[in-house]
């Protein structure tokens, strides 16, 4: 019986997963990759279930829960960090279970899938640190080449030099300091690992933010602006962003026909001829948006203001707050963005523009660096307490060396 169900719920997958991408092609957003993975979930926690029920227990509900917890919070309120470590804790717990219950079944498919898990992780643990240098010294290449020197196009080079640094002293610290003084050294990598698991949390969360399904049923697309070629060229970046709006604007217009209207936001800087606004709304003139469709917020310095400003625009032009809006922004700074307009209370998901490979590495970093500024007095308790616990550590072990 076993076998018979393993034939069935692998045939029934495999139509599935050579379905989807065919009934996609027929709809307005052909996107089939957020429906591959839900498809290929679905039948595994079938499977999984199954395997238990064979047992006649019912621990699959331990990870169920975590589960649900992780989906109770995200749609309850998207914008969250929270969301990204709540999601992390079920796939631990979840990769817990399975490894119980490959333990208790040894079924084939669990072992393949933990052979593959486990050469990873082996793979991760032994050149994991080594590999991330070597990426970040290519990545920081590329990007001076392709963008400038600039400050913020070298932060994946600097987070290498500094890595190199560590790895190199780190070997020779044990050779040539006292253990007492290699307590005191344990602050920094211990502070590594906590910004780590900051920084994984926050690229989780990052990624399932990438995965929003806006309905078509949008009263307004604000575009976010972010800065001007010369003063006064939309620059590709930018463009990028337009362009996705406009795609759902087509979109939308296509299913209901009635489109949004778009908020091209963003203001003069010092260097600029023009605000953001009024080339971003050229720009979209030029790709044959109408002009009554347009909007523009020119006062916005930043993305904050940028949410407010256009809310208030919104509210006037729509006669009340009960709109239905977006935004659009490049897919690094989409979740940040999110935090942002929730800040300026504006009920507003987003849909990200691609960006370059060669430019998300450093862009995440930007982002996250902003992202650790928002909380910095929450971070800086931490670290406190790490640098506090191994200060503590390092007195206790030269005490009792000295007394000894």
């Amino acid at each position: 019986m076993g076998n018979y169900f393993s034939i069935i719920i692998g045939i029934v997958y495999l139509i599935g997963m050579f379905t989807i991408p065919k009934w996609r092609q027929q709809k307005l957003n052909k996107d089939w990759k957020f429906y591959e993975l839900l498809w290929f979930s679905i039948c595994f926690i079938v499977y999984v279930i199954y395997l238990e029920a064979q047992l006649h227990t019912y621990y699959f509900l331990i990870p169920s829960s975590f589960l649900l917890l992780f989906l109770f919070s995200y749609f309850k309120e998207k914008r969250r960090l929270i969301n990204g470590l709540l999601f992390n804790l079920f796939l631990l717990i979840g990769m817990t279970y399975l490894g119980v219950l490959l333990v208790r079944t040894y079924n084939p498919l669990l072992i393949i899938l933990a052979g593959i898990t486990g050469i990873a992780l082996l793979v991760l643990l032994l050149i994991g640190l080594y590999a991330l240098v070597v990426f970040l010294y290519w990545n920081a290449i590329v990007v001076m080449r392709k963008e400038g020197h600039s400050l913020a196009n070298l932060l994946t080079l600097l987070l290498a030099i500094g890595l190199t640094a560590f790895l190199i002293f780190n070997h020779y610290s044990t050779r040539i300091l006292p253990q007492w003084a290699s307590l005191l050294f344990g602050i920094l990598p211990l502070t590594m690992f906590y910004f780590s698991i900051v920084f994984y949390n926050f690229l989780t969360i990052s990624v399932i933010y990438q995965f929003n399904q806006p309905k078509y049923t949008q009263d307004y697309i604000i575009v976010l602006g972010s800065g001007l070629i010369d003063g006064k060229t939309v620059p590709p970046l930018l463009g990028k962003r337009i362009e996705k709006a406009i795609q759902f604007y087509k979109a939308q217009s296509s299913a209901t026909l009635n489109p949004p209207k778009l908020v091209m936001s963003g203001g003069k800087g010092d260097d600029e001829h023009i605000a953001e606004s009024l080339a971003m709304k050229h720009y979209a003139l030029e790709k044959g948006i109408p002009e009554e469709d347009i909007l523009v917020e020119t006062n916005s310095k930043n993305t904050l203001e940028n949410m407010k400003f256009s809310k208030e625009i919104i509210e006037t032009d729509f006669g009340g707050t009960d709109f239905h809006a977006l935004f659009t922004t490049n897919n690094f700074h989409l979740f940040r963005a999110g935090l942002f307009a929730k800040m300026a209370n504006l009920k507003a998901d987003g849909i990200g523009a691609k960006t370059a490979f060669y430019f998300l590495p450093n862009a995440f970093l930007r982002e996250f660096i902003a992202i650790v500024m928002m909380h910095k007095r929450r971070h800086l308790i931490i670290c406190g307490l790490i640098a506090l616990m191994m200060i503590l550590s390092a007195l206790a072990q030269f005490f009792l060396v000295s007394h000894y």
